[in-house]
């Protein structure tokens, strides 16, 4: 059996998640109490047709809290019956969920006549906190639309070819700021920039043009070895400390040329190594 748990604050996507998840085959539960994640569990094994069932709930603010907090009781449950586990975290800046619910005028689960949206915001963080505190992979919405947030939780959560760490590759432009849910963010801005070429700025990392560039540079050559032999290094013990999902992100200025270079580069040479390695470039197009 697979289950996937969603949570996250309100306004951040889990709704989403649900749908995508739903789309690939998983029988999904919106706002299940959490306490009734141990007897679930135990009668989609008992009474499934299925020979390996995919159950996807969404546990998040509108439980009791009392019930929040039993969750990393509840969790160790489910995984010492052996159960194929995953924790999805979905969550924004406090900026973009209030944007988020002004613009759709819904009301947020939490708030009351004596409790801003702000204050019910700020509330749910500490709620979530035992979920968000065990979560085998989170991911920052508030750069995503809707079809980048399906395509992200498809790459991370269902394009996993084998068992084991799920490694991603992601190159990122610090323009629109950095990602929050990264584990590893590596710097590459000190490189020459293929954008002050005219005949380049168009083009992207993932055009030979721009790989010729990047190639006969030197400085790029001596960071590409140093991230190599930094990567093939440390994130085989990742893997060795039972890490579900690893996040190593790439950031240039835009997010278009030395990132996307780098990020392709050392996905090659790493993916025979580490085997599931996945490459996304957050702001590419």
């Amino acid at each position: 059996m697979r289950l996937i748990i969603v949570s996250g604050r309100s306004g951040s996507g889990k709704s989403t998640a649900l749908a995508v998840l739903e789309d690939n085959g998983f029988y999904c539960i919106d706002n299940l109490p959490a306490s009734l994640l141990p007897d679930l569990s135990e009668r989609a094994l008992l009474h499934t047709e299925l020979l390996q069932p995919q159950v996807a709930v969404s546990i998040d603010a509108r439980n009791l809290p009392s019930q929040l907090k039993r969750f990393p009781e509840l969790l160790e449950q489910l995984r010492l019956r052996n159960i194929q586990c995953d924790v999805l975290y979905l969550d924004a800046d406090n900026a973009t969920l209030l944007k988020r619910f002004s613009e759709t005028r819904r009301r947020h689960p939490l708030t009351s006549e004596s409790r801003s949206l702000s204050e019910a915001i700020n509330d749910e963080t500490q709620l979530l906190a035992p979920i968000a505190d065990l979560a085998d992979l989170k991911i920052d919405t508030a750069n995503l639309n809707l079809y980048q947030l399906s395509d992200t939780i498809k790459l991370r959560l269902l394009d996993k070819p084998q068992a084991g760490t799920a490694f991603l590759l992601e190159s990122f432009g610090f323009k629109r700021g950095m990602p929050v849910d990264a584990d590893l963010v590596f710097d590459v801005r000190c490189l020459p920039n293929p954008y002050w070429k005219p005949d380049l700025r168009e083009h992207s990392g993932l055009e030979q043009v721009v790989c010729d560039y990047l190639d006969a540079q030197p400085d790029v050559e001596e960071m590409y070895q140093d991230l190599l032999a930094y990567l093939s290094k440390w994130l085989p013990r990742f893997a060795a400390s039972n890490r579900a999902y690893v996040t190593v992100a790439i950031g240039c200025t835009g997010g278009h040329h030395r990132s996307v270079y780098l990020a392709e580069r050392l996905g090659a040479a790493l993916r025979e190594s580490l085997g599931n390695l996945q490459i996304r470039h957050r702001d590419l197009g």
